[in-house]
């Protein structure tokens, strides 16, 4: 121990004595040249006295850091005690190309600037397909349509190529303001490919692209985040060890020319469409209908190029004569795709029901779309219907007066009227005597009434004798919904779909507050007391009654919480307070 101490005691003083030592830093490279989508390791050394990190934001404009290490340490040499740190970047170019490594400052000194080669073999084929090329890996991306009109659905079809085996592998497209993005559903096709004698094992997955405003727009390309056997990493071990290391790769930018909606588009809801077909079907088809009795008309609204939630209601377009009502149901929503294009496809059931009999002539529906493949305004048509609506079922109908019956005479309609005129009414039944045990039932009907009486005084003499304390219970929250709710409403926003947003609203509403009733938009309007947030809740309101283009994102980011309900002091904990 003694031995420890002097040693230490030693090197101290050497510490203490020395002039202090000026900082180096210096900065190397594993590699000068790599391929497309390929990682470098870079170095960075600090000699001599001083503290603090280096600044890698000017790596930031060419370069993604996946990894960071760093070690530390102490020499003694010829008396000098000198301390070094060691960092070790693993950077990620993000394209290809003859890049610098920019100088870095660490402790006031500054590292040299240094160069590295990014090859990019030239990735031009047959079939026009543009995409970053590798000799291991490489993406590429196609689009549909070159020149889609603004929110008219684009389908991206992003490959990836690989000749080995990747590990924890992703592969993310983020999206925009200016195009929305989002993963169509369904499991990722996986094929083989040749190309250039070198085969290839490709996976194919699909975007659906929704640009948001017309003009010339770009899109970050898809990145690819891997894990790849390197057996250099890791020394003599490192193929025994099964070592990996990072791989990053940026796929080509996405530009897409977006035109505006054409002067010619007069309709009131922009669609734009390769093909839009407009069907109907009666429930029952052909039967009898009686005043009261629903008659079901099932609409099935389909469009090739559009999602389903960029369909309108049809029901708000229905144009009803007086005397009939409807009820339209939830709509039910799916989107497929088609030979690479997408399909939305927006289905309904209305109720229609009559109040009165008589025939009904339904009016013609018309629904513009604008034919992106011809580049024209055409209509789906659903057909006017006759309707045929009989008295109730079991009611005897008024007899209506012919229209050829003469009048009345005159000494007719001037002789006194006498009892054998008047309509004679059927000769009443005779009543049943009285039971000889009906004073005996109104005893028993007394008693039971005091008795009732009594057993209520005793029971309030007791509790006011020995009053039960209450006990700690908490209320049943119904804030357990809440969450879902509000997630669906923000989800619906974002896919721009009035209804769900106005249904999921009001679950998200009635959840939170239990107690309050808010029977609509227009109430949770006055409840916020929020002018401009009553104006979004009010377009909202529009949209889900009246039909036309909505957009969701501007109430989804005004409305993200809701304030707690009138009974707030309450100390009942959410689930969400107990479990982060």
């Amino acid at each position: 121990m003694k031995k420890i101490l002097f040693i230490a005691s030693i090197l101290l003083a050497c510490g203490l004595s020395l002039p202090a030592l000026a900082a180096t830093v210096t900065a190397s490279l594993d590699r000068d040249e790599i391929a497309s989508g390929e990682t470098v390791q870079l170095s960075l050394q600090h000699e001599g006295r001083g503290g603090g990190d280096p600044d890698l934001s000017p790596l930031n404009k060419d370069f993604d850091v996946l990894e960071r290490n760093s070690s530390s340490g102490f020499q003694l040499a010829n008396g000098d005690l000198s301390s070094q740190r060691m960092v070790r970047l693993t950077l990620a170019p993000k394209h290809a190309g003859k890049l610098q490594v920019p100088s870095l400052s660490w402790d006031g000194q500054q590292t040299a600037a240094l160069t590295l080669t990014v090859s990019d073999q030239p990735s031009e084929d047959q079939t026009g397909t543009v995409g970053a090329s590798a000799p291991h890996v490489f993406l590429t991306t196609t689009l549909d349509q070159d020149k889609p009109y603004v929110q008219a659905a684009v389908v991206l079809t992003v490959r990836l190529h690989i000749d080995k085996r990747f590990y924890q592998a992703s592969l993310d497209l983020p999206g925009s303001n200016d195009v929305l993005v989002q993963q169509l559903p369904g499991q990722d096709h996986q094929t083989t490919e040749t190309r250039n004698g070198h085969s290839y094992e490709v996976i194919e997955r699909q975007y659906l692209l929704q640009p948001q405003r017309s003009g010339a727009l770009t899109l970050d390309g898809p990145v690819l985040d891997a894990q790849v056997f390197d057996p250099s990493n890791g020394g003599p071990f490192g193929a025994m060890m099964q070592t990996t290391r990072p791989l990053r790769l940026h796929g080509e930018t996405i530009k897409l020319d977006v035109r505006p909606r054409p002067a010619a588009a007069s309709g009131h809801d922009w669609l734009p469409a390769r093909q839009v077909t407009l069907e109907e079907a009666w429930r029952p088809d052909g039967a009898e209908v009686h005043v009261g009795e629903p008659i079901t008309l099932h609409l099935r609204l389909r469009a090739r190029g559009l999602t389903a939630a960029q369909l309108p209601d049809l029901s708000a377009s229905l144009s009803l004569p007086e005397g009939i009502k409807a009820y339209p149901d939830q709509p039910k929503l799916d989107n497929g795709l088609q030979n690479g294009e997408v399909v939305g496809t927006r289905e309904q059931d209305i109720a229609l029901i009559a109040s009165h009999p008589g025939r009904y002539q339904l009016p013609a529906l018309h629904l513009s779309w604008w034919d992106t493949a011809q580049d024209t305004q055409r209509e789906a048509v659903m057909p006017e219907h006759t309707l045929e609506v009989l008295p109730a079922a079991g009611g005897e109908p008024a007899p209506a007066a012919p229209a050829s019956a003469a009048p009345p005479s005159a000494a007719s309609t001037q002789a006194p009227l006498t009892s054998a005129d008047l309509p004679q009414a059927p000769p009443l039944a005779a009543k049943p005597a009285l039971q000889s045990w009906w004073p005996w039932l109104s005893l028993v009907l007394g008693l039971l009434w005091i008795g009732t009486l009594a057993a209520w005084w005793f029971q309030r003499r007791n509790a006011k004798r020995n009053p039960v304390p209450a006990r700690n219970t908490v209320p049943e929250s119904t804030n357990l919904n809440a969450g879902p709710a509000r997630k669906a409403f923000q989800r619906a926003c974002g896919a721009d779909d009035a209804q769900s947003a106005r249904k999921h609203l009001l679950d998200w509403v009635r959840a939170t507050w239990p107690d309050e009733r808010v029977t609509g938009l227009n109430a949770l309007a006055q409840r916020l007391g929020d002018p401009a947030l009553g104006g979004l809740l009010r377009e909202l309101d529009r949209a889900c009654y009246a039909g036309g283009a909505w957009r969701g994102a501007e109430l989804a980011a005004a409305l993200t919480s809701l304030p707690k309900a009138s009974g707030a002091g309450s100390t009942t904990r959410k689930l969400a307070d107990l479990y982060p």
